[in-house]
């Protein structure tokens, strides 16, 4: 019962910590499921930091049904005075207990962006909005909901 207790207690704690909203809800075989939702201006800020391009200015991410949009302007570094414009499509889906993001139609001033930049912008997302999730060595990533308003991640933590 002491550590039930203090599972959960960790598990609220993390949640608070972490500021998105949360809903937990104990399962009869003593492990919980944590739903937490994230709204559009956490995952603006989540993938703006991931991102981590100084050039880049004015991302804004829009959330759609299924899958994100994100736009923004990118300074030229040659030439400041000038910018072009970035945009991809976001997906999240859940692989193995984790959370996957897989940018597609990514363009920059309407050309394709280079595949080792997508990929890395893939693990760094990943990463950035799982931390929105269950700080726990025992938690998977079982759903992820994405619709206009938020974009909603479901985790089991097991006993």
């Amino acid at each position: 019962m002491k550590n039930k207790t203090l599972l959960f207690v960790s598990i609220v704690l993390a949640l608070v910590l972490s500021a998105c909203r949360a809903n937990i809800s104990r399962n009869g075989d003593g492990s919980a499921t944590v739903t937490t939702t994230i709204s559009q201006q956490e995952l603006q800020e989540a993938i703006n930091a991931a991102i981590a391009d100084p050039l880049i200015q004015e991302l804004n991410v829009s959330l759609q049904s299924g899958y994100l949009t994100v736009t923004g302007t990118r300074q030229r570094l040659n030439d400041a005075s000038k910018s072009d414009s970035l945009s991809f499509r976001l997906d999240l889906t859940v692989s193995n207990g984790q959370l996957t993001a897989t940018i597609s139609n990514a363009l920059l001033d309407n050309q394709p962006i280079e595949q080792n930049r997508i990929d890395h912008w893939n693990e760094t997302i990943s990463s950035r909005i799982g931390k929105f999730g269950v700080k726990n060595p025992n938690s998977s990533l079982q759903a992820v909901s994405i619709t206009p308003e938020a974009v909603t991640l479901t985790w089991l933590i097991s006993k």
